[in-house]
């Protein structure tokens, strides 16, 4: 069997495994690549909505403050090598082979020793700190994947500090049933010792995190009551915001929810100058005016104007619609809608379809998607407008034609796995647009 052909074999098996909690496997497959995370100087960050965003970023501060950053980040949703990022540049198609032909040649070691063999987050969480650890990466922004406690990104023993975005329910069942058990389980993160970095949080998510913090000796670094001031959009396309002493802070990403994401980076930014970086507030500026993750409420086109948007749960729903109360005010809003059957869908029905125009459902391409035709009989219970759509293609061709008969805005929401697909059938849609007019 070539090389090729093995890699691909360890990988399909790990794909098939799905997820395992725990940190034993990971354990072993990181001994068999001499445990190199632990020459890393790691920033570990773990929430429920906002890990993109926040780590986005940091990287681009940092990048800008002159560091050499590598970044882990999953799951992919526009190409495989996305999520492995050094200084906002993701990872070669070459590059990244390599590299999981190293871990899947560690695979086959601990196979051949009999023990259990690794997840695929497992694996690609091994080549991400085997890469970072080639490239000589002074800092690291190492996303978990579900959780905290018993994920795979937890091994590492010391990081510089534990990084908290907005928790709140999902993913229960792996998790926990309340708010307060999904913040212990990813509260796990937290080290002896090692200062810790939150978001704004409800109140009893913060109790969680500042108990756990008390109990380890961790110094929290908060902005609990400090909500950001004076947030608008300019006409030059930045959202901008006032906090504590910043004054007209320029954001690139314009979602409602991303100057509470930022001020969580301008935290962690203080946390990292008390450690004795040097990260000046000029750099700070660049770095949040310059910052780029696509899919959340990105822009694909303009005319028609048309935006992709990663909300999957409840309270990213909540977000989008507070975006959309901002952005979108006296304008017909069509929306694109794509769920997966273990999220909450009624409950992101009921907060966003007060504000469509028209709503068009479709069956994301995921083994855990909820049929198209399922979602719709479930969004006409709740508006009149509701129409299920065989493919993505078919449903932005339909939404993009109402919104230039209405001067309407198209959006795309409700998983990530699909933003790809509806990415590409947008730009598809704008560029015929285009040569209609020509």
């Amino acid at each position: 069997m070539q090389e090729q052909e093995k890699q691909e074999a360890v990988l399909e098996q790990a794909k098939a495994r799905g997820w395992v909690l725990g940190l034993a496997n990971i354990r072993n497959l990181m001994e068999e690549l001499g445990n190199v995370q632990e020459q890393l100087s790691i920033l570990h960050i773990a929430g429920t909505n906002g890990k993109g965003s926040v780590g986005a970023m940091l990287e681009s501060i940092l990048t800008a403050a002159g560091l050499r950053v590598g970044r882990y980040s999953s799951p992919a949703v526009f190409f495989p090598e996305e999520i492995y990022r050094v200084n906002q540049r993701p990872i070669s198609r070459p590059e990244r082979a390599r590299l999981l032909d190293l871990v899947s040649a560690a695979v086959r070691r601990m196979e051949q020793k009999g023990q259990p063999a690794p997840t695929l987050f497992e694996i690609e969480t091994a080549a991400a700190f085997l890469w970072f650890y080639q490239q000589k990466c002074q800092l690291v922004l190492l996303e978990t994947g579900l959780g905290g406690r018993e994920d795979a990104t937890n091994v590492i023993k010391q990081p510089l500090c534990s990084i908290f975005t907005a928790i709140s329910r999902d993913h229960m069942a792996y998790l926990g049933d309340t708010v307060e058990q999904i913040a212990a389980e990813k509260a796990g993160i937290v080290k002896q010792g090692c200062p810790v970095v939150t978001a704004i949080q409800e109140p009893a998510v913060f109790a969680v995190l500042s108990e756990r913090c008390a109990q380890l000796g961790a110094k929290l670094y908060h902005a609990q009551g400090q909500e950001p001031e004076h947030m608008r959009w300019e006409s030059s396309g930045f959202l901008h915001f006032d906090w504590g002493e910043y004054q007209d802070l320029a954001l690139s990403l314009i979602g409602a929810c991303q100057p509470e994401n930022a001020i969580c980076a301008l935290l962690c930014v203080r946390c990292l100058n008390e450690l004795g970086y040097c990260i000046d507030e000029a750099q700070l500026r660049r770095g949040l005016a310059q910052v780029r993750w696509p899919g959340r409420f990105e822009i694909v086109s303009h005319k028609p104007l048309m935006i992709l948007d990663g909300a999957h749960n409840e309270a990213a729903a909540r977000q989008l619609r507070r975006t959309l109360e901002l952005y979108a005010t006296n304008r017909k809003i069509i929306y694109i809608i794509g769920v997966l059957a273990d999220k909450e869908h009624q409950a992101m029905l009921q907060g966003m379809l007060p504000l469509a125009s028209s709503v068009y459902t479709v069956t994301p391409d995921n083994p855990r998607a909820l049929p198209g035709e399922e979602l719709c009989k479930a969004a006409q219970a709740l508006h009149p407008r509701v129409q299920y759509m065989a493919s993505i293609l078919q449903a932005v061709q339909a939404a993009a034609e109402e919104a230039r008969c209405t001067d309407g805005l198209v959006l795309a929401f409700g998983s990530l796995s699909w933003l790809a697909a509806a990415k590409e059938a947008m730009t598809a849609e704008a560029a015929s647009d285009r040569q209609r007019e020509a």
